[in-house]
């Protein structure tokens, strides 16, 4: 927490390292330091009292006889000798790549008007996923000019360390990447995407980019003690070194904790409910069932650290979303290459391919597909299963209550491994959903709860 810059005070109580309650308070003194403190978690919330309290005239005598530096020492070393202050100087704020990352994945000043960041379209909060949801039914996320959209829905944050960079196999199959379609390689190309596309935070250019960099004090020091004193000389090193401290923000344990209830059952602490034991008996299942063929990526249905995606492409005839397209002004008729948009591909063969997403945290993540197309769950294991059973009602899709649709691409289609298994009934289709639900980290159980308390409430109207 860095407190005092020029003439105002700002206070961030943070908690497991996300930013939770920002504070701002204007005070009529001027602070000559900079100061950083120790146990962040008490002394935030003690300093953001005392300094409200200053702020609007409360206690302001008391705080006038003395002088700011020694006002602040005297609080910090009095909450329970929470620990050191010290005066920072040109010490860098951010003591690693990590900790700088974070303050530039919540940066908003890194777009054209200052209104978006990353964490605007994958939000902690909300499993790495774009929070808007009541904007475009959450399909595509709305950039930093107000009124531009994607043509995808925005890939989740969360886990997205454990693809591989981009490549192909001996086979010549491609795998990995980042983005739906791989055309970042690693995850620091993908943190440089967005800042420069026009319909997300609208950067005219790295050079721009940098330039609202240097408007941060706290940045200058740290990009300087962490990429060397020369990192400014070149647009190009100085924005290859923001995306650099980005992904290293997103390689932290808070992007991927394996603290589901399907993790805290593989070390024997949780034990799955019937309906869940069937739901993962089905998942891994080379006869029943098509999932693992493309979601599994160890080779052991039981080892620790499955990511749900094997990471390569595959078209699964996905049909278009008409619905969202025509209702803000998008052409509804408009076909989406996917892998072929990649500059490492030419081959018309891979038109229409997608990367295979993990499944973590799938149940709290929708709308579903590459352009949200579906907006339950269920309703993703129904489209499956149409590959798999002649019922009409197979055919069907349970939202518009009309047939699935065309394929946005027809030709490419992985039909081989569609057709595996064997058709599902509701209990088995249950089962699975169940089971996917197993797959939500911990902390945003709440979340998978607010959603079914929704959906039961639903159901009585």
């Amino acid at each position: 927490m860095i407190i005092g810059r020029d003439h105002a005070i700002r206070c961030e109580y943070r908690k497991s390292n996300m930013p939770i309650l920002p504070f701002s308070a204007m005070l009529p003194v001027m602070l000559p330091v900079k100061f950083r403190c120790a146990g962040i978690s008490r002394l935030g919330r003690l300093l953001g009292t005392t300094l409200l309290l200053v702020a609007t005239g409360s206690g302001g005598a008391a705080f006038a006889a003395e002088k700011t530096q020694d006002f602040l020492i005297r609080v910090a070393h009095d909450a329970d000798k929470v620990g050191p202050v010290e005066i920072a100087g040109n010490t860098p704020a951010f003591a690693d790549k990590a900790a700088l990352g974070e303050a530039l994945y919540f940066d908003t000043n890194l777009s054209k008007n200052r209104t978006q960041a990353c964490a605007s379209c994958h939000e902690p909060t909300t499993a790495f996923r774009d929070p808007r949801g009541e904007i475009a039914g959450g399909a595509f996320s709305l950039g930093d000019d107000g009124v531009s959209f994607g043509d995808r829905n925005a890939p989740m944050a969360a886990y997205a360390k454990f693809a591989p960079d981009f490549h192909f196999k001996e086979d010549g199959t491609p795998v990995g990447g980042q983005f739906w379609d791989g055309r970042a390689k690693d995850l620091a190309e993908q943190a440089g995407g967005p800042p420069l596309n026009p319909v997300e935070m609208g950067m005219p250019d790295k050079a721009t980019v940098v330039a609202r960099l240097r408007e941060n004090d706290d940045y200058i020091a740290s990009f300087e003690a962490l990429f060397g004193r020369d990192v400014w000389g070149d647009a190009d090193r100085a924005y290859g070194a923001m995306t650099d401290a980005i992904a290293a923000f997103e390689r932290t344990d808070q992007f991927s904790p394996f603290s589901s209830k399907y993790d805290r059952f593989l070390r024997g602490a949780y034990k799955m409910t019937p309906q869940e034991e069937l739901g993962r008996v089905l998942f891994f299942s080379q006869q029943f069932t098509n999932c693992n063929t493309c979601h599994q990526l160890k080779t052991s249905p039981t080892a620790p650290g499955e990511t749900f995606t094997n990471y390569e492409y595959h078209n699964i005839g996905v049909p278009r979303n008409v619905a969202i397209r025509s209702r803000h002004g998008k052409d509804p008729a408009f076909t989406d290459n996917g892998l072929l948009d990649n500059p490492a591909i030419d081959e018309v063969a891979h038109k229409g391919k997608y990367k295979t997403p993990g499944l973590r945290n799938v149940a709290v993540t929708g709308p579903y597909m590459h352009n949200g197309v579906f907006a339950d769950l269920r309703t993703v294991i129904k489209f499956y299963n149409k590959y798999n059973s002649r019922a009409k009602s197979a055919q069907i899709n349970p939202e518009t209550k009309q047939p699935w649709g065309d394929p946005e691409v027809a030709d490419t289609i992985s039909v081989k491994e569609l057709e595996q298994g064997d058709a599902l009934d509701t209990k088995r289709i249950n089962a699975l959903v169940a089971f996917l639900k197993t797959l939500t980290d911990a902390r945003y159980e709440p979340l998978l709860a607010e959603q079914e308390e929704a959906a039961a409430a639903a159901k009585k109207k």
